[in-house]
């Protein structure tokens, strides 16, 4: 696959980022520049704002591309865990009980141990199966073992594991890992730098059912969207709110990735000084743009996130331009 000019760096039209801005009693407090991109699963930038080459770690909206490797390797199906332990798989979730016990549940089918996992444990937790990644590490751990790979040095960039992994986001990027920048996430995982173009592709594959380990994937983050972040979460509201039709994963310092089931497109989103608030309602305001989600959706969806105080209202200023 080859990437077109869209995704390749050649010259396009200046489009003026969108700006989230923030309002006490109707007054602007603080503002935010947001950039956003709409792409096809064939690379082709449709929609955007700002710059599309913005170059920014995808964080946590990674996981469902790292988890494909817990599918592919056959880990998954031995391991018995159901939807639920592929949602936990890609998930950065609140460290309740019902979180914690799914990713045991992980490691317990390939009998693997909780000490084994290499990601913190939170301050005031009891177990590193409360670190919002702890679904991830323990199928990154059920891989190894399905594959015979060695167990204590899961987290090297040089690991079998990570090698295949950067191989497969690759892949579906249409170009060499080896061409991938990769760096440590805080729970110490991998995570890749890449341009936004880039990432609204993976989340076009991650819809668009041509690929059966992502397509399983998707399922089971909408089928057990609690499972993924949390009561009251975005990531779980907007799929629960999306009619099964619109996947959603964010990262830290300002990602978020949505997806369309059976459309092939993919959103991603950066906010230039990381704020969450901020990416929240860009990601609103673009799938309303996009027609994703229906007016009560929106409605709800609205007064939980652009409504942070009772004084306070987020407003999203600009639209995504056809390229």
């Amino acid at each position: 696959m080859t990437l077109p000019s869209s995704l390749s760096g050649s010259l396009r039209p200046v489009v003026p980022p969108l700006e989230v801005r923030l309002l006490r009693n109707g007054i602007c407090e603080s503002r935010h520049r947001v950039h956003a991109v709409v792409c096809d699963r064939r690379g082709r930038v449709l929609m955007r704002a700002g710059d599309q080459q913005q170059l920014s770690f995808i964080r946590s909206a990674l996981k469902p591309f790292q988890a494909t490797a817990f599918v592919a390797s056959g880990a998954a199906e031995r391991n018995g865990c159901g939807e639920r332990g592929l949602a936990i798989a890609c998930a950065s979730h609140i460290g309740t009980a019902v979180h914690a016990r799914e990713a045991f549940r992980v490691l317990w089918g390939a009998e693997l141990e909780t000490s084994q996992l290499q990601c913190p444990q939170p301050l005031g937790a009891t177990s590193p199966l409360q670190h919002n990644c702890s679904g991830k590490h323990a199928a990154f751990l059920a891989t190894c073992r399905q594959m015979h790979w060695p167990l204590e040095s899961y987290l090297q960039g040089d690991h079998p594991l990570q090698r295949e992994v950067v191989k497969r986001v690759g892949e579906l990027l249409g170009l060499p890992g080896a061409e991938l920048v990769m760096a440590r996430d805080d729970c110490g995982a991998p995570t890749l730098q890449l341009r936004l173009a880039q990432m609204a592709l993976l989340f076009a594959h991650l819809g668009a059912g041509d690929h059966a380990d992502l397509e399983r994937l998707g399922r089971a983050m909408l089928a057990h969207p609690e499972l993924v972040a949390g009561e009251g979460c975005f990531d779980t509201e907007l799929m629960r709110l999306g009619h099964g039709q619109v996947i959603s994963k964010g990262g830290a310092e300002g990602i978020q990735c949505v997806s369309r089931v059976g459309e092939g497109l993919g959103v991603a989103v950066k906010v230039e000084d990381g704020s969450s608030r901020a990416k929240h309602a860009v990601a609103l305001h673009v799938l309303e743009q996009l027609g994703w989600l229906t007016p009560s959706s929106l409605e709800d969806l609205g007064q939980r996130f652009l409504v942070p105080g009772e004084h306070l209202r987020l407003a999203v200023e600009g639209d995504l331009r056809f390229d």
